[in-house]
């Protein structure tokens, strides 16, 4: 990677695919370093490099593994120096009436959702407190994890232990460190398009008269939201949610 160390730098779990793709967009728009990681899909992380170029860095890891999560920290931060800035994107969502679900899905989407953002923080922030100004963590959390739905036990839990996880390293890691949580309502990807069959205008319709603005969010909308939780504007704000849904939930 190139650019100047002056540069801040900020590591984007699940950084090479659906909202996480466009943050990485974003932040390199802004000036960051960005490090991607991405658990398997090479052909994605290939992608992301090829557009945009040296201002971006992809490291495979499973962040749901600890010991892999610090080789993978320790690896970044000896090549690139102290992140500035650590966005917990990477999740899964395995969708099953909860009588129906086995203890190994149920360890996977909580050891991904939760435990997987437990473990990056707890490896980037002592990195974080090297540095002068101290640093900022943003976790992308689900408007589900406030409300829950049929069907998503396990990334409902998950989300909402995410939310709960924001609200207590806020407390912990002040002065030096912010601590918030993005949560985007339905958002334009292919994961979404699938799961809500959004490709029939049946269904894309029976959606839209749930949201007040009437549209399906971008991943643009939430990098704006990203933008603004880690610029000067929102300094004074930690251990907030953030929801970006166009309404659809007014909490």
């Amino acid at each position: 990677m190139t650019g100047t160390q002056a540069s801040p730098l900020a590591i984007v779990s699940g950084g090479t695919r659906g909202i996480g793709r466009t943050l990485s967009e974003r932040l390199v728009k802004l000036g960051h370093r960005v490090v991607a990681l991405y658990r398997s899909d090479e052909t994605a992380a290939r992608a992301l490099r090829d557009d945009l170029g040296p201002a971006v860095h992809t490291v495979r890891a499973d962040i749901a593994d600890a010991d892999a999560v610090r080789a993978a920290v320790a690896a970044v931060t000896g090549a690139h120096g102290a992140p500035a800035l650590l966005v917990n994107n990477a999740g899964i969502n395995i969708d099953k009436p909860f009588l129906e679900i086995t203890p190994e899905e149920w360890r996977r989407v909580l050891d991904t959702n939760l435990s997987g953002a437990f473990h990056l923080t707890q490896a980037v922030v002592p990195h974080m407190l090297e540095r002068p100004d101290g640093g900022n963590v943003i976790n992308i959390g689900a408007t589900t994890g406030i409300r829950p739905r049929t069907d998503g036990a396990g990334y409902c839990a998950s989300k909402a232990g995410l939310l709960h996880l924001t609200k207590c390293l806020a407390l912990e890691l002040a002065p030096r460190i912010r601590v918030n949580c993005l949560i985007p309502g339905m958002t334009w990807t292919e994961e979404l398009v699938e799961r809500f069959h959004l490709d029939d205008p049946v269904a894309r319709e029976s959606v839209l008269r749930q949201i007040p603005q009437r549209r399906i969010g971008s991943t643009s909308d939430i990098a704006d939201a990203l933008e603004f939780l880690t610029g000067a504007s929102s300094a004074y704000i930690t251990g907030q949610k953030l929801i970006v849904d166009g309404g659809q939930f007014m909490w």
